[in-house]
């Protein structure tokens, strides 16, 4: 094994399933054992970082939560500026926001209004691509403030929920990059 399959190894061997968790049916994906090993955490890093160079990105966007654990290292180790997308009500001053429909009722998301500006390459950082709601929300603010999406990048695609087909007509042609598809 070399290259992406070494890191594809090297990444799941420190995920864990957690069955029924948060509810009775679910297998969870527990992604805090690949945290605390410094080396699957670098390789980490350094994979996604080289999709934000490779895009030409100029920021990165980390959704909250485990968006701003995975991004701010990301945006670190590519020499680029780190945005957080926050739940509603979090970030003082002038946001933008903007507000998603959930399987059950509806979330709002928001960023600092000037954080991004005309110019702007964004990269968007998670830990999963779940039914891409938040994803989706965080391209259309991005563009709403008047920047440029450079693509979408995470750790693990959960393929069985469908989120790479509603995500993909507003990323408008820009990449969907999943180390992992499970």
């Amino acid at each position: 094994m070399t290259g992406i399959t070494d890191i594809s190894a090297l990444l799941l061997s420190r995920i864990r399933d957690v069955e029924d968790y948060p509810e009775p049916g679910v297998r969870f994906k527990d992604i805090t054992p690949l945290l605390a090993d410094p080396a699957a955490f670098t390789a980490l890093t350094d994979a996604l970082a080289g999709l934000c160079v490779r895009s030409g990105a100029t920021k990165v966007v980390g959704l909250e939560a485990r968006g701003f654990i995975l991004g701010a290292p990301v945006a670190v180790r590519a020499g680029l500026g780190f945005i957080p997308v926050r739940k509603a009500g979090k970030l003082p001053g002038a946001t933008l926001r903007q507000a998603y429909d959930l399987e059950y009722g509806s979330a709002e998301i928001e960023v600092h209004a000037e954080d991004l500006v005309a110019g702007d390459r964004v990269m968007v950082v998670d830990d999963v691509l779940a039914t891409g709601g938040t994803a989706e929300a965080s391209l259309q603010l991005i563009r709403r403030a008047g920047a440029e999406v450079a693509g979408v990048a995470v750790l693990m695609e959960l393929g069985f929920l469908g989120g790479r087909a509603r995500l993909e007509p507003a990323l408008s042609g820009a990449p969907l990059e999943a180390l992992l598809t499970v």
